[in-house]
């Protein structure tokens, strides 16, 4: 397994960047974004930090890295500065082991001027783990 300052040097390489958060992402994070084709693309490298009481990454992690994904991706498929979470669904269907990078590349469902609906599925490599979408209301 690699150690977290590898992860973090592979992560650079590839092109990703760290999403600075002094709130409570930050406590848990780093997560890491990068463009793909004209979308964003997120990614979220585990460590010893995030295990449950299985020792696999706590769900509660997995949903806010799935929140914030959703929620950028809001700011960048609008450009509306500022956005906030009406309602987030999740369905597990894997667990993450400690010391994977879970990735997530959302799409933009619909948006009208003051709601938007995304949806990712979150996977490690090509293993989906998780799917999560939700509702976004964009504020003035």
């Amino acid at each position: 397994m690699m150690t977290d300052v590898d992860v973090l040097a592979r992560l650079a390489l590839e092109g990703w960047t760290a999403l600075p958060d002094q709130g409570f992402v930050g406590m848990i994070g780093p997560f890491f974004s990068r463009e793909v084709e004209g979308r964003p693309h997120f990614a979220f490298p585990t460590d010893d930090r995030h295990h449950n009481l299985r020792g696999v990454l706590q769900g509660g992690a997995l949903m806010t890295f799935a929140d914030r994904s959703l929620g950028a991706s809001t700011r960048f498929f609008t450009q509306a500065p500022r956005v906030t979470t009406i309602q987030l669904d999740v369905s597990f269907i894997d667990a993450v082991q400690i010391g994977e990078v879970v990735e997530a590349a959302p799409e933009l469902s619909r948006a009208t001027r003051s709601v938007v609906f995304v949806r990712t599925e979150l996977k490690v490599g090509a293993r989906l783990v998780a799917t999560a979408q939700g509702i976004w209301k964009i504020l003035a």
